[in-house]
C-alpha cells in the first residue's frame, strides 16, 4: 500500500462507516448516470444487490420520471416488498405505471399481512388492481384482514401460520413441516389449538427441534402466551411487544378463535410509525414525508400555521397592555423576546419528555404527580440559574441594576411555568381523550409567550416607572 493510499483510508473508512446501512449516494448517483445513458444491464447490475428497503429509498429519492425509467427497467423483477416498503404517495405513483402482469406475479409471493398494508391506503380502482391479481382463495383472506378497523391486529396480522393439536407428538409436528408445500415466512413459533381453534398454548421452534420425538407438544408448550384480540389498536399490540419482549403472538377473534398470528418485524414497524407520527405531529406537520407534492404540504400545515397565528395574537395583546410602560422604557423591549424564548425551549424539553413518556406508558397517574412536582423543580433551578446570567447581563448591557432585578424574576417565574405547563398540558390532553402529539406544542408555547410577556412588563412597569 502506498503512502497516499494510506493517508486516503481513513477518510474511506469513514465514508463507508456513515453509509454502513442505508443506500449510499454514490449508488444513487450511478443509477441516475445509467437510465440518462438508457444503460438497462447497467441499472440491473447496480440495483440486483439491493436490499428490498434501500431499493424502495433510492424509487423515493429520485424524480418522477427517473422513478418510472426505473420500474420499467426491473420489468418482471420487480419484487412485490419493495413496492410494499414505499412511502404511501410514491406507492400511488409506481403502481399507476407498473405493468399489471408484473403486479400480479409479484403480489402473489407477499405474506397476506404484506398484501393488506400495501392496498389499505389505496384508491379504489388501485386497490381492484391489486386484488385482482390474487388467486380467489387469497382474496377471500385480503379482503377479511381489510374488514377490521384501521391500525388494528386484524390489519397487522398475517393469515399464514402453523398450528397443530395438543396430542401431536414432536416428530409429528417436525414431520408435519418438512411435507408442508411452503412455511410461513417468516414464523417463530406453533400454536397449540384444541378443536374450536382455540389457542391453547405456543411453542418456540428451538424447543421443538430440542426436544425428542416421542414428546407431546401439550408437555413442552408454552400456556403463559398473550393472545391478542383481532380489534386491538396497533400501538397497543406494539406496547405488548416491547413490554412482554414478544417475537410473535397468536391474533385472536372476538370468540376467542385463532385467526391470524403477528410477529416482531410487523409489531417493530408499529412501533417505528407511531414515534414517527408523534415528532410530526409535535411538529404540525401531520402525515407528511419528503415525496409528498408541494400543494399537499402546504395544504397540510396551514391549519397548523393559521393556529400558531392566532396564539402570537394573543401574545401581542398582551404587549399592547403594556405599550405605555415599553414607550417609557425601551430597553423593555429589547430584552423581552429573551424572556419568552427561554420559556418556549424549556417548555418544549419537557413537553417532548411528556409525550413519549405518554406513548411507552412510563407516565401513569400512579407516578403523574410525582413526575409534575420534579418538572417544577427543574423548572425552578434551571430558572434562578439562568435569573443571575441574564440578571447580570441586563446590568452590563444597560446598566440598571433593577433592570437586572425585573430580568432575573421574571426568568424564574416563567421557566417554573414552563415546566409546570410542559407537562400539565399533554397530560391533561390524555385525560379528555386528545392525543397529546398534536396540540400540546402550541399550548405550551402559548403559555410560556404570555405568561414571559406579562411578567417580564407587568413586573418592568411596576419597579421602573
Amino acid at each position: 500500500m502506498t503512502e497516499s493510499e494510506r493517508e486516503r483510508r481513513p477518510e474511506a473508512d469513514e465514508e463507508r462507516e456513515d453509509e454502513a446501512y442505508g443506500l449510499g449516494s454514490e449508488v444513487v448517483s450511478e443509477v441516475l448516470d445509467a437510465l440518462e445513458a438508457e444503460d438497462a444491464p447497467r441499472v440491473l447490475a447496480l440495483v440486483d444487490d439491493l436490499h428490498v428497503a434501500d431499493l424502495a429509498d433510492l424509487i423515493e429519492q429520485i424524480g418522477s420520471a427517473d422513478r418510472e425509467a426505473l420500474i420499467r427497467t426491473l420489468g418482471d423483477g420487480l419484487d412485490a416488498e419493495v413496492i410494499s416498503e414505499l412511502d404511501e404517495s410514491v406507492r400511488d405513483e409506481v403502481l399507476d405505471f407498473v405493468d399489471p402482469a408484473v403486479l400480479a406475479k409479484a403480489v402473489k409471493e407477499l405474506n397476506s399481512d404484506d398484501v393488506v398494508y400495501l392496498v389499505e391506503d389505496l384508491e379504489d380502482a388501485q386497490k381492484e388492481k391489486v386484488l385482482e391479481a390474487l388467486d380467489p382463495e387469497e382474496r377471500v383472506v385480503v379482503e377479511q384482514s381489510l374488514a377490521y378497523p384501521d391500525y388494528s391486529a386484524g390489519r397487522m396480522m398475517q393469515r399464514e401460520l402453523v398450528k397443530a393439536p395438543p396430542f401431536w407428538t414432536v416428530g409429528q409436528m417436525i414431520d408435519s413441516m418438512r411435507a408442508a408445500e411452503e412455511l410461513p415466512d417468516p414464523f417463530y413459533e406453533v400454536i397449540v389449538v384444541d378443536p374450536a381453534m382455540k389457542p391453547l398454548g405456543v411453542i418456540p421452534l428451538g424447543r421443538i427441534m430440542g426436544s425428542g420425538r416421542p414428546t407431546l407438544l401439550s408437555e413442552i408448550m408454552n400456556e403463559d402466551f398473550h393472545a391478542i384480540p383481532a380489534t386491538q389498536e396497533s400501538d397497543d399490540v406494539a406496547y405488548a411487544f416491547s413490554q412482554y419482549h414478544l417475537v410473535s403472538a397468536p391474533v385472536v377473534d372476538e370468540d376467542g378463535r385463532l385467526v391470524g398470528v403477528i410477529t416482531i418485524d410487523d409489531a417493530v414497524e408499529a412501533m417505528g410509525d407511531e414515534a414517527e407520527e408523534d415528532i410530526l405531529r409535535l411538529g404540525g406537520v401531520g402525515d407528511e414525508s419528503l415525496a409528498d407534492r408541494v400543494w399537499d404540504i402546504t395544504k397540510s400545515r396551514f391549519p397548523w400555521l393559521a393556529v400558531n397565528l392566532v396564539t402570537a395574537i394573543l401574545a401581542s395583546l398582551v404587549i399592547d397592555i403594556f405599550e405605555e410602560a415599553i414607550q417609557a422604557y425601551v430597553a423593555l423591549a429589547v430584552l423581552m423576546p429573551i424572556v419568552a424564548s427561554m420559556g418556549g425551549n424549556a417548555g418544549t424539553q419537557t413537553l417532548t419528555v411528556a409525550v413519549r413518556a405518554l406513548a411507552t406508558r412510563d407516565l401513569t397517574a400512579a407516578n403523574m404527580w410525582r413526575v409534575i412536582g420534579r418538572e417544577a423543580l427543574v423548572g425552578l433551578i434551571n430558572g434562578l440559574a439562568f435569573a443571575v446570567l441574564v440578571g447580570i447581563m441586563g446590568v452590563v448591557w444597560f446598566g440598571d441594576p433593577m433592570l437586572g432585578v425585573v430580568l432575573a424574576v421574571a426568568m424564574i417565574g416563567n421557566l417554573l411555568v414552563a415546566g409546570l405547563a410542559g407537562i400539565a398540558i399533554p397530560l391533561a390532553l390524555d385525560r379528555v381523550g386528545a392525543d397529546p402529539a398534536l396540540a400540546s406544542g402550541t399550548f405550551v408555547t402559548t403559555v410560556t409567550d404570555v405568561v414571559g410577556f406579562f411578567l417580564f412588563l407587568g413586573i418592568g412597569g411596576w419597579l421602573l416607572l
